[in-house]
């Protein structure tokens, strides 16, 4: 017996209980069978329930898609410790975010080019409006770096702000697999780190 026929009706739930596992459902029939086998009614037989109980909540599956991408990530949040180090900061935001957004890279570089197409959306912008405020933690984590005095930030500019995770991406992309945790040490230290120096101008 598998996973699938040993789930129990979903629609024996109620508010929002059913709508998280509606979500989870979704997520699971996205991770594996790619945006281009995702639909309303491998959903629903998938927790065997019915359509109108999931277009009474979601339109479309693009906007079902994008609403359970969006649930595991408030699921699996990233955080920003406070290590007293930025190095050792940013190795963490980025392991954590491997570790929760591996799939999430995969399937997003995989084929949700439909996605886009029937929702006018672009990888950016999908992103930017998945991960909100914690899309800013490679900021705040920098912010803590020069209240500490590790760094003027004088110098420095979006881009740069943005490069760790940015490479991040590009590796899981270009790989289409999580990435080591070696690869990640060597993003902050061979580049990411000296880049800043390089381009930190000092205090006055």
């Amino acid at each position: 017996m598998t996973d699938q026929t040993k789930r129990p009706k979903l629609s024996r739930r109620r508010g929002m209980a059913l709508e998280k596992a509606l979500l989870q459902v979704a997520w699971e029939q996205l991770t594996e069978g790619g945006y281009s086998n995702f639909t309303m009614d491998a959903v629903a037989d998938r927790s065997h329930t019915s359509r109108p109980v999931i277009y009474r909540r979601w339109s479309s599956r693009a906007e079902l898609a994008i609403a359970a991408i969006g649930h595991h990530v408030a699921e699996h949040p990233v955080v920003a410790p406070d290590l007293g180090r930025l190095r050792d900061e940013m190795i963490s935001v980025l392991q954590q975010s491997m570790e929760r957004g591996a799939l999430i890279a995969g399937i997003i570089a995989r084929d949700m080019s439909d996605l886009y197409r029937e929702t006018k959306a672009t990888p950016s912008s999908l992103r930017q409006s998945i991960l909100g405020a914690e899309g800013k933690l490679l900021e705040k984590i920098i912010e803590r770096a020069v209240a500490r005095g590790e760094l003027s930030g004088q110098g420095l500019t979006p881009r740069l702000i943005s490069l760790p995770a940015d490479l991040l991406r590009h590796e899981a992309f270009m790989t289409l697999a999580p990435v080591p945790a070696s690869t990640i040490a060597e993003i902050v230290d061979d580049i990411v780190l000296p880049l800043l120096r390089l381009h930190d101008l000092p205090k006055r």
